[in-house]
């Protein structure tokens, strides 16, 4: 029981200073007063060091720590520590996160570029709206963009009236007074009778005296003129005007190069940049003063004597290069500018002798003076430079021209002796020979050479001897001989035996290219050696002497191939062609003959002998040879039934020509062509019904064949109605879609029937379905107004930029304004992208005849008949026609070309 504190009597206080304080207390902590301890109250000993305090109480409210993947961690992991297995934890799903994501990369942004996309085209922007009419004003001309009036200020708004402030008197009178007339008289002249000075016409009369000069000056008293009044504005401009900032930079570098030559006067560059700064200044004199200074400073440099010889005037660098090559006796660069500062030959000769007397192994000296030397100081000169330069083999080739050939012959056996290693004399020797008409010289001296220098350690570099070659064969006169033992030699040095084939053929095509027809005929020579058997070579060399050799070269090598590759159709077939085209039809025959027995069952045989046959005249032979075809089971095909055909049309037996459709197409079905052919035939007989049957069977067999959906269409709308064609056109669509044709002929069906409507909106579709075709496109264009021309042409370059038909119909526009030029352009262009279509033969034919002359329309008529076009709508409807069958292409041209109107594709 604790003992109660006594009580003290009233007025008594108690001493609280004296009163024991409790444990712990500190004096002013209530008030925010810290205690200290010092030294006396703890001892000697160290403080103890402040360990963390780890807090027992939570606070659920407490949202400092929040994370996103573990949440609120001052929950069940507050006190957890992290150790290595959470951090390879942590690291494991972040790499399943990063997995994750870019699997789903591809499709996210794929998503994202598709909602973009459609976000553009909901919400295109205000110059997208608007280009077609931007499009427009590039072709508005200057004129009128200076004609559009300004536009004025007509705004409702109140306008700011103007005001008027009246001009001070001061003004006033100080305008009247600058042209007044001041007569003034001082005191000291009227006393002495002075008289009125008129200022103003003093200054008058300045003015005037000053004209007089300058029109005095401008022409002298011999009439010559001194000012140029028309050049004056051009020296003018040749004025330089240094800016302040040039100025600038100019005084630091004069500074910097100052302080160069200062530092080392011996430094040559330094003095050439000094005196090049002043010349650039216009301080010419002063250039030329430093030039001359860095020569007396380095008279060892080559460089700063001629940039003083270039500073000076003509006499002066003749007098400065004489010192400098004083200095150095040795410099070739002073001596050849010294030569060149010579008007004559002779002056120019003489300081180069001298200098050659000085410098005797100088190339470059011996080589000037030997240009301006005739031929016999030139080989006097030439014999005397192999002596001083006997490794040069310039030297020696140069010296071998001017000699005769027994000489030549000695030189250069001197030349190979000096210089063993170099392989342009072995060729040099090899052309000497060839010139004197020893042709198998070359051959001897080719393979020697190729020896002599492997045994001298020349790496034998297969490309610069193929150059060799063709640069033989290029020379004048050409020796063929020479490039024939080069290509012998080296065409197939480094080369895997692999590789010969390919490698041997396209070095061959690239001569040809460069226009070295003997090279390439010596590389297919070799190559027909290696492979006998090839066929594609044996073709490839016949062909080239086609195009650039001569036909008896042609003949040989296609002898020669069909007797190493008897099985090769192609071989026999461009013989017997060449003999037909040459007008001997009877080696045709033979050829063809040898070709039977060789390949009997080969259909291109065949029919070749049956072309031969027909086109000669000979209806009766080609007839035989065809039912000897149709006989044969291996040559009995499509191709051999439909010729067959053609030749009873031509014939005129249309019972035979139906016998043999019906038979043909028992046999072979799904030949279109023969279905046409019968339907065409029953037609043009007056046979509807049979006609009808005829193309609907084609339909029925040929689904998936455009031109007798198309055949049927035309049938119906001439013998029964436009609908039933329209229906037909639209069921072919419907098996076919995508298909240009189709739709093309449903819009000219349309157009021919007087349905512009409803053609506009088939052609919309169409574009719609087809938006690359270009003969749809063309077809727009050309049925377009006037007005709409431009818009829809540039509408169809933009989607077929390459077609010909779009090319050719936008050259019918240029055509009708009469931009000739242009016309003639886009219609060349359009050949070139497809020259098989002979409508636009026609139309660039029928152009010429129109703007052109009769050079360039036969001009057009010699690359159409070595073009030989085949297809084209205008061009097929002639020349299949029986009349037109020998009718040669310049004939076709022609008749194209004159029915030729607006609605052809051209």
């Amino acid at each position: 029981m604790s003992q109660r504190k006594p009580i003290l009597p009233p007025g008594v206080k108690i001493d609280f200073n004296a009163l024991k304080p409790p444990p712990g207390y500190v004096a002013g902590v209530g008030r925010g007063a810290a205690g200290f301890t010092t030294r006396s109250d703890i001892g000697p000993s160290m403080p103890a060091p402040d360990m963390p305090v780890e807090s027992t109480t939570v606070d659920p409210a407490d949202d400092s720590k929040f994370d996103t993947f573990m949440g609120n961690d001052t929950g069940v992991f507050a006190g957890g520590k992290m150790d290595a297995e959470d951090k390879e934890a942590d690291q494991i799903w972040q790499a399943i996160d990063q997995r994750m994501d870019e699997r789903r990369r591809e499709r996210r942004e794929a998503k994202v570029a598709e909602g973009l996309e459609k976000f553009r085209k909901e919400n295109p922007k205000i110059s997208e709206q608007f280009s077609d009419l931007k499009r427009q004003l590039g072709q508005v001309a200057a004129e009128a963009w200076e004609s559009i009036p300004d536009i004025g200020d007509y705004t409702a708004k109140k306008r700011r009236m103007e005001q008027f402030v009246p001009v001070p008197d001061n003004v006033l009178a100080n305008a009247a007074d600058r042209n007044a007339t001041v007569s003034a008289l001082d005191a000291s002249a009227s006393a002495v009778g002075g008289a009125t000075t008129d200022l103003t016409a003093i200054g008058e009369g300045r003015n005037t005296v000053v004209q007089l000069k300058l029109d005095r000056i401008s022409d002298s008293v011999s009439g010559q003129t001194v000012v140029d009044p028309k050049g004056y504005l051009t020296d003018l401009k040749s004025v330089t005007l240094k800016s302040d900032a040039e100025i600038s930079d100019i005084k630091k570098a004069r500074l910097l190069l100052k302080s160069v030559i200062n530092t080392n006067p011996k430094h040559a560059p330094g003095w050439i940049a000094a005196a090049r700064l002043e010349e650039v200044a216009g301080k010419i004199q002063d250039a030329r003063d430093m030039a001359m200074k860095g020569c007396e400073l380095c008279p060892g440099s080559e460089d700063i004597w001629l940039e003083a010889a270039r500073l000076q005037t003509v006499e002066n660098s003749k007098a400065v290069l004489a010192r400098g090559v004083a200095a150095l006796p040795n410099s070739v660069n002073i001596w050849m500018q010294a030569a060149q500062l010579e008007k004559d030959d002779a002056a120019k000769k003489r300081v180069m002798l001298r200098a050659l007397e000085r410098i005797p192994h100088s190339v470059r000296l011996w080589k000037a003076v030997v240009e301006i030397s005739d031929e016999d100081d030139a080989r006097i000169l030439l014999s005397r430079a192999v002596e001083c330069c006997p490794q040069h083999v310039e030297l020696w080739l140069a010296l071998a021209k001017l000699e005769t050939y027994k000489n030549a012959q000695k030189i250069l056996n001197r030349a190979r002796q000096a210089i063993p290693t170099s392989a342009d004399v072995w060729i040099t020797a090899s052309k000497l020979e060839e010139s004197q008409g020893h042709e198998s010289a070359p051959f001897k001296i080719i393979p020697r050479a190729i020896k002599s220098l492997t045994s001298h350690g020349v790496v034998i570099d297969r490309e610069w001897w193929m150059k060799a070659a063709e640069s033989a064969e290029k020379s004048d006169p050409p020796m063929t001989a020479t490039c024939r033992a080069i290509v012998s030699q080296v065409v197939g040095h480094d080369i895997e035996e692999e590789d010969r084939k390919r490698t041997w053929i396209a070095d061959a095509e690239e001569c040809v290219k460069n226009g070295s027809i003997e090279t390439a005929r010596a590389i297919y020579s070799h190559a027909l050696e290696a492979f006998p058997t090839k066929k594609g070579i044996w073709r490839r060399a016949a062909t080239m002497e086609k195009e650039h050799g001569k036909k008896d070269v042609m003949f040989d090598i296609l002898e020669r191939g069909v007797q190493h590759c008897p099985q090769a159709e192609v071989l026999w077939l461009m013989a017997a062609k060449e003999k037909w085209v040459s007008g001997d039809v009877q080696a045709a025959r033979s050829i063809l003959e040898e070709a039977f027995l060789r390949n009997p069952d080969s259909e291109d045989i065949w029919l070749a002998a049956f072309k031969v046959e027909f086109e000669s005249g000979e209806i009766e032979r080609a007839r035989i040879i065809l039912a000897k075809a149709r006989e044969h089971p291996e040559a009995s095909s499509e191709r051999v039934w439909l010729k067959s055909a053609i030749l009873e049309r031509f014939a005129g037996d249309t019972t035979a020509q139906r016998d043999i459709l019906q038979q043909g197409i028992r046999k072979y079905p799904t030949a279109w062509k023969l279905h046409i052919m019968l339907g065409q035939m029953e037609e043009a007989a007056g046979n509807k019904d049979a006609a009808r049957s005829a193309y609907s069977v084609g339909v029925k067999e040929c689904p998936h064949s455009i031109p007798i959906w198309v055949a049927l269409a035309r049938f119906e709308e001439h013998h029964t109605s436009v609908p039933k064609a329209r229906a037909i056109l639209e069921k072919a669509r419907l098996i076919n879609p995508k298909h240009e044709e189709l739709w093309l002929h449903a819009y000219r069906t349309e157009i021919r029937n007087g349905n512009a409507q409803a053609a506009d909106s088939l052609m919309a579709r169409a574009l719609q379905e087809c938006p690359k075709s270009g003969i749809l496109w063309a077809e727009y264009l050309l049925c377009a107004p006037r007005t709409s021309r431009k818009s829809r042409s540039i509408d169809a370059l933009k989607r077929c930029h390459d077609d010909p038909y779009v090319i050719a119909a936008v050259a019918k526009f240029f055509w009708h304004d009469r931009k000739i030029d242009k016309a003639r352009t886009w219609l060349n262009r359009a050949i070139a992208l497809n020259s098989d279509i002979g409508d636009f033969w026609a139309a660039l034919y029928k152009f010429e005849c129109q703007y052109g002359t009769e050079e360039s329309a036969q001009h057009v008529i010699d690359k159409c008949t070595a073009a030989d076009p085949h297809h084209g709508e205008q061009w097929q409807s002639i020349a299949k026609k029986p009349e037109n069958k020998a009718a040669t292409s310049t004939d076709i041209l022609k008749r194209v070309a004159e029915h030729l109107d607006d609605h052809a594709h051209v």
